[in-house]
């Protein structure tokens, strides 16, 4: 499946934030160990999510997918090992998540997934638990999946590299209620996306589990209670800034406005941080009670900008595609865990607006792009969600943009091309 995308001029749209995929899959997670029946209201209906659903269900979970909600009948922490492997395929936050909740289980499970997954990097984690008594077995790449977990989840002080992603943390607090003690989460390193450890703290506290957070940012520790372990709940999931990003971003390139409903302006979402980003380039943010309205007159040039972006790495290529067509360079540090996403991220942004004719250079934690004129081009995504959806958007400014495997964008947001279309055709002048 490829798409072609043709130049549009000033928009004027309005559209709903789809549901977040990241509290969708914590949802999920936290209510299969709850004791008792959930319901999850408003989920994210994508390949991950799913991914995370079908894997619970080979751990013994009953959980019942319905078109509005998902009814999960909670173990209470006790999962059955299943004989057969977990092929996680592309979700690396199934597979994340699931390594530490996978020692709950009553024998050894396998998780694996795709070519691409068994590259990425889930070594600091398997470290950890291993270093407190776990036992986590790399079957071929060290450090990467496929792995064999076994053991019982530890309990006392754990400590893990926060550096490389936010989701080692993540995988440890969601199974932490169900130590036989309580557990003290120690980050080493530079932390990476703290933003998303606080939506897990946010989740795990909705479902009535116990979370102290001390320290500063830099050294942080959480200490989770044993004796606080999960209860049922009814949970609604919040619209998604990240999947957001696109639109508010397809208005502040071509100009006009973009009314996003369904948006928690309060989110413990990072990517919630677009907004300020794109008001010092240039935009113009207006909230009312159900909807969040970007606008960008035409005549008012963007600025380029010089922001680190560790805490919020899935709104970087979007903000790539802002700069590219900015009148100042932008300089974009805190990015080089992107070189371990679904694709190496940083490559895939510079090697797509060279192939459109921008410039760009690369630093070991730094993207530089400045102003230069953009013709149209073949973008390949490398299987890549973000990578897709944010050129899609660079190339309703640009005109003749084709999109190889634009079907990838189903990993996170099965709607997105049929939305654009909308938009696109329906373009008009504010």
């Amino acid at each position: 499946m490829q798409m072609t995308i043709g130049r549009c001029g000033p928009v004027c749209f309005s559209c709903s934030a789809p549901p977040s995929k990241s509290y969708t899959h914590r949802a999920l997670i936290i209510a299969a160990l709850a004791d008792g029946q959930s319901d999850i209201i408003g989920q994210l209906d994508a390949d991950d999510t799913r991914m995370t659903a079908r894997a619970l269900m080979q751990l013994g979970v009953r959980l019942d997918w319905c078109r509005e909600n998902i009814h999960v009948q909670g173990t209470g922490g006790h999962l059955k090992a299943p004989a057969e492997e977990i092929n996680i395929q592309d979700s690396g936050t199934s597979m994340r998540l699931l390594t530490g909740v996978s020692l709950l289980a009553d024998g050894p499970v396998v998780l694996t997934g795709s070519a691409r997954m068994q590259e990425r990097p889930l070594g600091p984690l398997i470290d950890t638990l291993n270093n407190a008594g776990a036992k986590i077995t790399s079957l071929k790449n060290p450090g990467c999946p496929p792995v064999r977990i076994d053991g019982a989840f530890p309990a006392g002080d754990l400590y893990v590299d926060g550096s490389i992603s936010s989701q080692f943390i993540s995988s440890l607090l969601i199974a932490a209620p169900y130590a036989d003690n309580d557990v003290h989460i120690h980050l080493t390193g530079d932390p990476v996306s703290l933003p998303y450890i606080l939506m897990t703290i946010d989740s795990m506290r909705a479902f009535g589990a116990e979370v102290f957070v001390e320290g500063d940012e830099k050294e942080p520790v959480f200490t989770v209670s044993s004796q606080k372990r999960y209860k049922p709940q009814t949970y609604g999931i919040e619209g998604d800034f990240s999947s957001s990003s696109y639109w508010f971003a397809l208005a502040a390139i071509c100009g006009g406005s973009a009314t996003i409903s369904g948006l928690n302006p309060l989110s413990a979402q990072g990517d919630r941080r677009l907004l300020e980003i794109l008001v010092n380039m240039g935009c113009t943010i207006t909230e009312k009670q159900e909807s969040i309205i970007l606008s960008r007159d035409p005549g008012v040039l963007l600025k380029g900008i010089e922001v680190n972006m560790a805490d919020c790495p899935d709104i970087v290529q979007t903000v790539c595609m802002v700069a590219a067509v900015s009148s100042s360079p932008s300089r974009i540090t805190g990015v080089h865990h992107l070189r371990m996403k679904e694709s190496d991220r940083i490559w895939a942004i510079a090697n797509g607006l060279t192939t459109l004719g921008g410039r760009v250079e690369t630093e070991e934690d730094a993207i530089v792009i400045y102003p230069a004129p953009l013709h149209g081009g073949i973008i390949h995504p490398e299987n890549d969600h973000r990578t897709a959806m944010s050129f899609a958007v660079l190339g309703c400014f640009i005109g003749d943009v084709t999109i190889l495997d634009a079907g990838c964008v189903t990993k996170s947001y099965p709607g997105f091309w049929e939305e654009l279309r909308r938009i696109w055709q329906n373009a008009v002048l504010c």
